[in-house]
Order: C-alpha cells, then sequence, then structure tokens
C-alpha cells in the first residue's frame, strides 16, 4: 500500500517539490525516502534529514544506541515495516520503582517523521507515552537487523498477532512455514542487496546456521532471530530449489544460478555448494546486472596513472593485463578501459565468466563450460569474427594465454586478467604456463596490479596524530624509504558515525602497481630472469609499487595505514 504524495510530506517542505517528485517518494519505502526527498530539495542527506525534521517539529538524533530494556516492547514486524527503534535518550528510568518505568516516555528513533496509525499500533503493545526522533534510515535499518535480526519480520515466533495494515492484503500467504522461509531467503538476499554486499555465505554449525555478507571486502556476521534453528534444513534447500540444483544430492559440490529482482536491481547469482561434516554450506555471489559502472576517476586513479593508461589504450595492438586477487577490481577496471576507448569505430568483443557489466555497443559472450564454450574455445571464435578490440575474462590455462598472445600480435588489443601478487609477477607466469618469453616481451604493453582498500568515511573521519615509531614500522614493511615520511605528524583516521554505520569506513579505493615494459626489461624477460628481478629493474626505471600508491592515499586522507597494510602481500620486503 502507497502513502497518498499529499500526506507524507509536512506542507512545509511539499510545497518546495514537485508533484512528480512526491509522487516518487511516496511509492518509495518509508526507510529509503530520505534519498529521493534530498535530490527534490538539491541538499545532501545530512541537510535533508536537519530540514525533514524541523518540518515535522520532530528532534534529530544522532550517534544512536538501542534501548535494550525496550526492545522486547514492540515485535519484530512492526519495527521492520516501519523502520522505527527504540532508542536510550538521557538518564534511564529507576529499576527500583516499577510505576516510574512504565511511565518514562519510550524514545523511538524513525526514519521517517511517524504517522498516526504507527502510534495506535505502539499503543497496542505499550502505555508509555511516545517522543519521536528522526535519525539516518542507513543506522536505523543497522540497529534493527543489529537487535532483531535479518528477516525477523518473516519468520514465524512471537508476532503473530501484529499484522500491518500495508501487509494485510498478503496476510493469506503468511500461514505456512515454506511461506516463511521463502520470506527469509529473499529477505536475506534483498538486505545483502543494501548492504552493497558482494557475497552471502550460508554456513551450518552444530545445531546453527551462520550467515555473513562480504561487504567492502570484509566478512560481516548477520544477526538472525533466535527461532531460525529449525529452519535451517529448509533454507539450504530453498536456496538449492531457487538455483535449479538437485536437492537430493547432499555428498558432492553443485553449481548454479539464481535470476533475482531486488526493486530495480537485477541480480545474477552464483550459487556453489559444498558438503561439511554438518550440512551443506552454500555460497553465494551476487552480480547486479545494472550495477554503476566505474570511470577510472572512481576507481581512484590519479591523473598520471590514467594518463599512463590512455596512452596504451590508444595502441593498435598489444595485450593489457590487471592482475590481483580474486575480489580486487580487476574486472570493474577492464569495463572502465572498454568504456573508455568504445565508440562506433570499434568492434569490440569480450569473453567473460561471468559478465559482470554490461557495456552497450560492445558484443559479450557469457562462457559456458559444460557445453564446450571455454575461454580458449571462444577465442578462436571470436579471431574470425573481424574484432579490434578483445577482452578476455582470464587467462587460466595455456590455451587461452597462447591464443590471447598471438592475437594482439596478429593486429588485436586484447585485456585480460591473471592472478599474481604484483605486476612483474605476470610476466613469469605467463612464462611459466608455456609462453615464449620472445612472444611475451613482444605483445605486453602493459601490465596493471591493484588491491581495493576501505575508503574513510568523509562524514566522521578525523585527523589525528601518529607515532614516529609507528610511521617508521609501516615504512619499512612498504618498501618505502623513511624520507616519504618526512614532515607527516597527522594522519586520517576512523571514528564512525550513523552514515558509516560505526565502521569509520564507507565504500573502497583502488591501489595500482603500473608496469610499462622497456627495452632493458625486455633483455630480462628473454634472459627468463626471475620476478624479482623483473621487479627492481621496474622500480629503477620508475614503477610506482602499490606500496607507494596505498602510501599516496593515506596521505590524501582516502584510507589508513592499517588498511593498506591488510591488503597488500610486500613481495618487495
Amino acid at each position: 500500500m502507497t502513502d497518498a504524495p499529499d500526506t507524507i510530506l509536512p506542507a512545509s517542505l511539499a510545497e518546495r517539490i514537485s508533484d512528480a517528485q512526491r509522487q516518487t517518494i511516496a511509492e518509495t519505502p518509508r526507510g529509503q525516502r530520505l534519498k529521493p526527498l534530498a535530490s527534490a530539495l538539491g541538499l545532501d542527506e545530512s541537510q535533508a534529514l536537519t530540514a525533514l525534521a524541523a518540518a515535522a517539529g520532530i528532534d534529530t538524533a544522532s550517534n544512536l544506541e538501542a534501548d535494550s530494556d525496550s526492545l522486547s516492547l514492540l515485535p519484530a514486524r512492526l519495527v521492520h515495516d516501519y523502520q522505527l527503534v527504540p532508542i536510550a535518550f538521557g538518564p534511564p528510568p529507576a529499576d527500583s520503582d516499577p510505576q516510574v518505568s512504565a511511565s518514562a516516555p519510550l524514545h523511538l528513533a524513525t526514519a521517517w517523521p511517524p504517522e498516526p496509525v504507527m502510534a495506535d499500533w505502539i499503543r497496542t503493545f505499550t502505555a508509555r507515552p511516545l517522543v519521536w526522533h528522526l535519525g539516518f534510515p542507513e543506522k536505523i535499518h543497522h540497529l534493527i537487523l543489529q537487535h532483531f535480526g535479518v528477516g525477523s519480520g518473516s519468520l514465524e515466533g512471537g508476532d503473530e498477532d501484529y499484522v500491518a495494515p500495508e501487509t494485510l492484503q498478503h496476510a493469506e500467504a503468511d500461514v505456512d512455514e515454506d511461506a516463511a522461509v521463502v520470506r527469509f531467503v529473499t529477505d536475506v538476499i534483498s538486505q545483502a542487496v543494501n548492504d552493497e554486499a558482494t557475497d552471502i555465505h550460508f554456513e551450518p554449525q552444530e545445531n546453527q546456521l551462520t550467515i555473513r555478507y562480504r561487504v567492502d571486502g570484509l566478512l560481516v556476521q548477520v544477526p538472525v532471530p533466535e527461532n531460525l534453528r529449525r529452519f535451517q534444513d529448509a533454507i539450504i534447500s530453498r536456496l538449492k530449489i531457487m538455483a535449479k540444483l538437485n536437492i537430493s544430492e547432499k555428498r558432492l559440490p553443485q553449481d548454479g544460478r539464481i535470476n533475482f529482482r531486488a526493486g530495480a536491481n537485477v541480480l545474477d547469482i552464483r550459487v556453489a555448494t559444498a558438503p561439511t561434516i554438518y550440512a551443506e554450506s552454500v555460497s553465494l555471489r551476487l552480480l547486479n546486472q545494472k550495477k554503476e559502472a566505474y570511470t577510472m576517476d572512481r576507481l581512484g586513479m590519479s591523473a598520471d596513472e590514467q594518463a599512463q593508461i590512455n596512452h596504451v589504450l590508444d595502441y593498435p595492438h598489444g595485450i593489457i593485463l590487471v592482475t590481483g586477487p580474486t575480489g580486487s577490481g580487476k574486472s570493474t577496471s577492464l569495463n572502465a578501459f572498454l568504456r573508455k576507448i568504445n565508440s562506433t569505430d570499434l568492434r569490440i568483443i569480450t569473453v567473460e565468466d561471468p559478465i559482470e557489466y554490461e557495456v552497450p555497443g560492445v558484443n559479450q559472450i557469457q562462457i559456458r563450460s559444460e557445453i564446450g564454450l571455454t575461454f580458449a574455445n571462444a577465442l578462436r571464435s571470436i579471431l574470425r569474427q573481424d574484432p579490434d578490440v578483445i577482452m578476455v575474462g582470464e587467462i587460466r590455462d595455456r590455451d587461452t594465454a597462447d591464443i590471447a598472445i598471438r592475437a594482439s600480435l596478429t593486429g588485436h588489443l586484447v585485456f585480460s586478467t591473471l592472478h599474481t601478487n604484483d605486476a612483474p609477477g605476470a610476466i613469469t607466469r605467463l612464462i611459466d604456463m608455456g609462453i615464449e618469453p620472445f612472444l611475451v616481451a613482444s605483445a605486453i604493453e602493459l601490465v596493471i596490479a591493484q588491491r581495493l582498500v576501505r575508503r574513510l568515511c568523509h562524514d566522521c573521519s578525523r585527523p589525528e596524530p601518529v607515532p614516529m615509531i609507528k610511521l617508521k614500522d609501516t615504512m619499512a614493511i612498504l618498501g618505502l624509504p623513511e624520507s616519504e615520511a618526512h614532515g607527516v605528524t597527522h594522519l586520517h583516521s576512523p571514528v564512525g558515525c550513523d552514515r558509516c554505520r560505526g565502521t569509520g569506513y564507507r565504500g573502497r579505493i583502488g591501489l595500482f602497481e603500473i608496469l610499462k615494459p622497456n627495452d632493458e626489461l625486455h633483455d630480462l624477460v628473454l634472459k627468463r630472469e626471475s620476478t624479482r628481478t623483473l621487479a627492481e629493474c621496474a622500480r629503477a626505471n620508475g614503477m610506482r609499487t602499490l606500496g607507494q600508491s596505498g602510501w599516496e592515499k593515506v596521505k590524501a586522507g582516502h584510507t589508513t595505514l592499517d588498511e593498506v597494510l591488510r591488503v597488500i602481500t610486500v613481495a618487495e620486503k
């Protein structure tokens, strides 16, 4: 049920925006209305929250903490439906006097100004007077998940007597366990999309099921309701059914995929199961087919790094390799390069597994190894398609490497990825695969090693003094001279606020090591020199290492030394 556009906004704000904008806000769930309101008013979200609170005549609240003594007063489904949570505010009521505690105000933080129906429902559960506060939707939602669990509004247990007005039309679907499990799995995936998670892991333990999201490269435990234990087998079976897997086969690993729609987002979810000692572990890789593509600016590349790459992107042939571990943003970088050169004058064909981004005007091929459509076979075919630019998702074996290298030597610009720790390591890896050194030296035009580090929240990070001993030790670990830290006394540190959910970080930024082979390096490649020798030569000729790139991001206030140390494997130490 959608609220009427003329009832959801205070009059003083409603008159400042158009009818279409009011309609958009009305059609948006309560917990997500602040963003379209800020856009309509031309303000950032902090300013929009302040303006909304002032217009509604209620206070804003920051650094929210849940009131543990009041959480049990309200059912989980009501809290989820209306996006509100009891918060600690002022001194706690005197526990020694029950009458005083019962009459103490119940402070509630909400993501949108309250409506009369909300107060009516709350009064059916408590007679305490209500005091409303407006808070950031992200923080309120985080508190709800933390204390009530993901999907607690969907599973049975404790809330049978409450049905929100918005869900009355679905009441007939709320009666059986199967429907509860279906809703719970949908809620878990939808919440992962909202949290911008890249993976979901369902991990069975003894008598319980652990669910974790991977957000900004780190695993985060997902709070779940206490009554989840009896649904464990049903949840795993539901995931296997969605992925069209054999639910009776529990002894062997299986792979599948799910097409999932969450609002305007369409996800291609890769599912992998693995038998464990208690039950099957299920991992989901979330690929948003419509997610916004990144430019080189958004990746975090400096102007100098962009200039080096753009120069090579203009070449008519050669191979450009992006290296790094799984989840380091290699495919995102390749996509940014393709969008940079994409034009009607070029025929671009990609071979990917999976296709993570759709690029308008580009012919994209999905690998299907089960029917013989491998990287190598697809590459052989597309060479007969008269391409100008070829992108190979990953070089996994000698056949793929051989075809990609030879394609780059016969008039094609080729992009691909490898799993190596640094840029020089890509050269020795190709030689180890069996590619002749003279072919490698002739074909490779650029190698980019990269990592992703968490980006400091710009709303709460602040400069703090850095101990000189720690700074010197860190510089040594990064392989940088102490002179690089000369004059540095303060560096930005994470603090934590409602916008970043108390972590101090929001989003990620890239670190890059760019190797452009020269004549001296060519000679070393022909001699089959080691990765260490190649790296020393590259640094002597001006290559900036991942450590140097990370240090530049730290000095600029984009991330922290701890983050850089966490993600970099220092081969040059």
